[in-house]
């Protein structure tokens, strides 16, 4: 099957294709004109690259795990490299969770500035202090 017709069948580019290749992920054989001839096998490899794409693993986590799909048979590192990638994400999600609530904090603090946060309401606030200090207040007699 030619790249073309493998990357309609899967729902990717043909440049995605090229780039699993490049890694490792995929293999073709060449003509003699050098197009790409990839196996029938390759529409549902490449789906399941994808799918470990979208489990957020890169394709070098993924290059090590497809020897266990290619045989069939899974390994304790295979599952310690999950694992591992696993912990990862919860890492990445935990970091991102906070940057989101300092950015709240930050969107908060736009929407109702204080003197505290805002050096231009604080200049304000020290300009009017000073000016009511310099200026003679009136007593009613």
């Amino acid at each position: 099957m030619r790249i073309g017709e493998v990357a309609r069948r899967a729902g990717v580019s043909p440049r995605a294709l090229r780039y699993y290749e490049e890694q490792g992920l995929l293999a073709s054989i060449r003509t003699a004109s050098g197009q790409r001839v990839y196996a029938d096998s390759a529409v549902e490899r490449v789906q399941l690259i994808q799918q470990f794409f979208a489990a957020g693993l890169s394709s070098r986590t993924v290059l090590q795990l497809l020897p266990c799909v290619d045989s069939g048979a899974s390994s304790p590192e295979a599952f310690a490299l999950l694992e591992s990638e696993r912990n990862r994400i919860t890492e990445a999600m935990a970091s991102l969770g906070a940057a989101r609530d300092a950015l709240d904090r930050m969107i908060d603090i736009a929407y109702h500035p204080t003197p505290e946060h805002c050096p231009a309401l604080r200049e304000r606030s020290e300009e009017s202090e000073e000016s009511e200090s310099v200026s003679p207040r009136r007593t009613a007699a």
